[in-house]
């Protein structure tokens, strides 16, 4: 890969990751970058009416996407080629009422999402981000809208409590995620002044949007929800306080994704499980398939899908347990042919890359690794074993994977977690055991998983994205080579 195209891929990185604080703006973002490139997007609600040689995308709760590109010599019944990973990360997310207060402090109330770090998110500038359900007003009748949200400045912080109060705090501290994870918003009395003055109308809040300054003022009281905090939502959002009536927000770290490391060989950042493989695949995808020329000898569909819940087990609607992976070949293949027996043919002829974050060797606790099987950084993707199918990778699926690097001079790792020790899962055996497709698990080696300030390497990045590229434009060719249930 030319350094240039290398840097690229890197800096583009960042910018989605620092745009991204939410699974909502993950799909948002990701739908710029497809529709920057000519993909059309299509609905689950409606018909679709596709074309071979075009490109599509659709979303599933605005959590979850799915964007596919069809080859010019597709037929129905050929195979499709498929890289998924997910767009949600261990965090912390308000409760239906958050509204909680003690002691003179105003705190929000959050429910742990995921298996998170959660000693990590003590001591750090948090904001709030996700979506909101907004009441508006559409000829003459009520109507609600969907509106993503983020407050950009720092608004809240989880304070450890002084070493002099607890002693013993470095002989181990478990945290208590009812108790101790409570962000504080602000103190009683000074919202109270706030909130006064704002009600007399003396005080009016200035709001930054992308066109123009706006003044608004917030006479809203609510049981659930502090009103302070309904208040910068609504400055943010642009609506007043009363409109929003509903949402699904998240704390999360203001300080922004950076390169770094005395060698700037690093990545520090929220989210790279697995933000860092949704946009490896996406980018992978767009590039594959860019030109019309592109698809012009392809017979397959190369598609990438990002699922939502993935932290929490996948079984969602929007999540790799739901019908949504399988909803979409049945209706790419019936597009393109009646019979109802071709998607059990493509099924077969079709391949998947679950693509999520690998553990690499940690130079503090190697014992936490065997020793055939330590992932460095630097090193390229890991194709993730287990011999119990808690990935799904078996020796045809590595094959093909590792077939792919060789021919383009990638490098490319195993990992077998300690026999002592419990195996984690991905999509993988979620949807090869529910779609009955072949699949390999797959990641890109970090430290710091599930910490709110994660690391990877600028290396991996880039052989991710040249792996996942070089996969859609070559499997085709190498799956004729192949021949297994005969």
């Amino acid at each position: 890969m030319a350094k240039e195209e290398a840097s690229s891929v890197v800096s583009d990185l960042i910018n989605f990751l620092n745009s991204s604080p939410t699974a909502f703006h993950a799909v948002e973002e990701a739908k710029k970058l497809l529709r920057s490139v000519g993909y059309e997007q299509v609905s689950e609600r409606e018909d679709w009416k596709l074309e071979a040689g075009k490109r599509y995308f659709f979303t599933r709760n605005h959590s979850t996407i799915v964007a596919f590109a069809i080859g010019k010599k597709y037929v129905a019944g050929n195979g499709f080629h498929i890289v998924g990973a997910h767009t949600d990360s261990p965090c912390l997310k308000l409760k239906p009422v958050s509204k909680v207060s003690k002691a003179g402090y105003l705190e929000v109330g959050v429910q742990p999402y995921g298996g998170g770090l959660w000693h990590t998110w003590f001591d750090r500038d948090l904001t709030i981000a996700g979506r909101v359900i907004i009441r508006g007003e559409k000829d003459g009748s009520a109507s609600y809208l969907h509106r993503l949200v983020r407050i950009e400045e720092p608004i809240m912080r989880i304070p450890t409590l002084a070493i002099h109060l607890e002693r013993g705090v470095n002989d181990g501290f478990k945290v208590n995620t009812q108790t101790h994870l409570l962000p504080i918003l602000a103190t009683s009395i000074k919202a109270e002044l706030n909130k006064e003055v704002a009600e007399n109308g003396s005080v009016e809040i200035e709001v930054q949007t992308d066109e123009k300054k706006t003044k608004e003022k917030n006479t809203t009281k609510n049981s659930k929800h502090h009103s302070l905090l309904l208040q910068l939502l609504a400055s943010q959002v642009g609506c007043q306080p009363d409109d929003i009536c509903d949402f699904e927000l998240q704390a999360c770290d203001t300080q922004p994704s950076i390169v770094a490391g005395a060698m700037k060989e690093f990545i520090f950042s929220g989210r790279l499980d697995n933000l860092c493989m949704s946009f490896c695949s996406l980018k992978a995808l767009i590039d594959a398939t860019y030109s019309e020329s592109s698809l012009e000898d392809e017979t397959a569909v190369s598609m990438v899908a990002l699922f939502d819940h993935e932290e929490v087990g996948s079984n969602s609607a929007q999540g790799a347990g739901s019908p949504a992976m399988l909803n979409a070949l049945s209706r790419i293949t019936n597009s393109f042919g009646s019979d109802p027996k071709l998607i059990e043919k493509a099924i077969q002829r079709s391949f998947l890359v679950s693509a999520d974050m690998a553990h690499a060797l940690h130079p503090n606790y190697m014992d936490k690794h065997e020793d055939n099987h330590q992932p460095k950084l630097h090193g390229g993707l890991v194709i993730k074993h287990n011999a119990n199918q808690r990935y799904a990778t078996n020796s045809v699926t590595s094959f093909i994977f590792k077939e792919i690097a060789t021919k383009h001079n990638l490098p490319i790792q195993d990992f077998v977690v300690r026999n002592d020790m419990a195996c984690g899962s991905t999509i993988g055996p979620i949807l090869a055991s529910g779609v009955g497709i072949r699949t390999v698990d797959v990641g890109a080696p970090q430290l710091s998983m599930h910490s709110i300030r994660e690391m990877c390497a600028v290396d991996d990045v880039k052989h991710s994205y040249e792996h996942f590229k070089a996969y859609f434009k070559e499997l085709s060719h190498l799956d004729a080579k192949i021949t297994v249930d005969i």
